[in-house]
């Protein structure tokens, strides 16, 4: 996409149309302006037809990329489409950045649908719009039939730090709490109960969403976020346990204090699997210092997907780079970083 990003055209019917090999065409330019750019819509608005954009960004800047392979390609709740904006958006939130332009890259297996396509991209584009991120360059792949899954979608971002924002775990300091903003599995969950062709009384949908909002209003409030962390791959135990590790202090946290939706427990039960591996897509945990822990939760909770959050730990200078679980039944259990991950394919 990166040399063809041009003004939108009207979407042609496209429910019977499949992706096929070719370099010109309709994988060429005609892919992206009739598909992409109409899909994205305001999001796609400062695209460029230049092989790279032009940003105009101040100060310093932060930079993430990743790709994104879940199947199936969409579940209750989002579609690949979502994740790969909100994960990156997440990643530049989580690095104390304001959130400002993505590049999306598109590998599209021969005889996909162009009616699944376009859903997916028309969900990236509403996910844009929402965490108010532009999608400004890109690119398209075909490979043969069988050897790509549907879509494989890789998204890079950049945004711009404000003065005086530092959460480097090395800022975790004896004393701190530990603060998480909702209730972790359900992502996971949504996407095996799919997959495996479960059928639960309740409905689980991913937790899929940006981050932003929640954590510029804790910001706002002046309040100093020493560091933070959104809990996808290996869930609440890998992101605790990396950040013990990173800033060589002791991680303690309360079982009851951990919201996990009776839906995720008893699906977790079902397949054998710890609820703090798994993943979700728009949890995060974020450690301030002890007299602000009660006000992080208070604005959390005046936000959408900040209503369950909940102080559920603190740091503490003890048994350093290892995470403890205080049970319901008084003891302690170790909490390992997850070796591994127990549900493939889940982002």
């Amino acid at each position: 996409m990166s040399a063809s990003w041009s003004c939108p055209l009207p979407l042609r019917d496209h429910r019977r149309i499949t992706i096929g090999h070719g370099g010109g065409g309709l994988l060429g330019a005609d892919l992206i302006e009739h598909l992409f750019l109409p899909a994205f819509g305001e999001a796609a608005r400062d695209a460029q037809p230049l092989d790279a954009a032009v940003l105009d960004i101040d100060g310093p800047v932060a930079f993430t990329t990743d790709s994104y392979v879940v199947t199936p390609l969409e579940f209750p709740g989002g579609s690949i489409g979502e994740l790969a904006v909100n994960g990156t958006v997440n990643d530049l939130v989580m690095a104390g950045a304001r959130p400002v332009a993505l590049s999306t890259a598109f590998v599209l297996e021969e005889g996909l649908e162009l009616e699944t396509l376009a859903r997916i991209a028309t969900a990236m584009g509403a996910a844009a719009t929402a965490a108010g991120v532009g999608l400004v360059t890109g690119d398209t792949k075909v490979v043969d039939a069988g050897r790509g899954d549907g879509i494989y979608i890789t998204t890079a971002g950049v945004g711009s730090i404000a003065d005086g924002v530092d959460v480097r775990p090395a800022r975790m300091t004896p004393g701190d709490r530990i603060v998480l903003s909702g209730p972790i599995g359900l992502h996971g969950m949504a996407v095996l109960s799919v997959r495996e062709g479960v059928a639960f009384d309740t409905t689980m949908q991913s937790d899929t969403a940006p981050l932003h909002e929640l954590v510029g209003s804790v910001q706002a409030a002046g309040i100093d976020v020493h560091t933070m962390r959104d809990l996808t791959r290996g869930g609440m135990a890998a992101g605790l346990c990396e950040l013990a590790a990173q800033a060589g202090v002791g991680v303690v946290f309360n079982q009851d204090s951990v919201p996990i939706p009776e839906a995720v427990a008893a699906a977790c039960n079902l397949f054998g699997l710890d609820p703090l591996e798994v993943a979700n897509e728009g949890v995060f945990v974020c450690v301030v210092d002890g007299d602000s822990a009660d006000s992080v939760v208070e604005i959390l909770h005046g936000h959408q997907g900040g209503h369950h959050a909940a102080v559920i730990g603190e740091v503490t200078d003890q048994h350093p780079g290892i995470v403890v679980q205080r049970t319901r039944l008084g003891a302690n259990r170790v909490i390992d970083r997850p070796m591994g991950e127990q549900l493939p394919r889940i982002c």
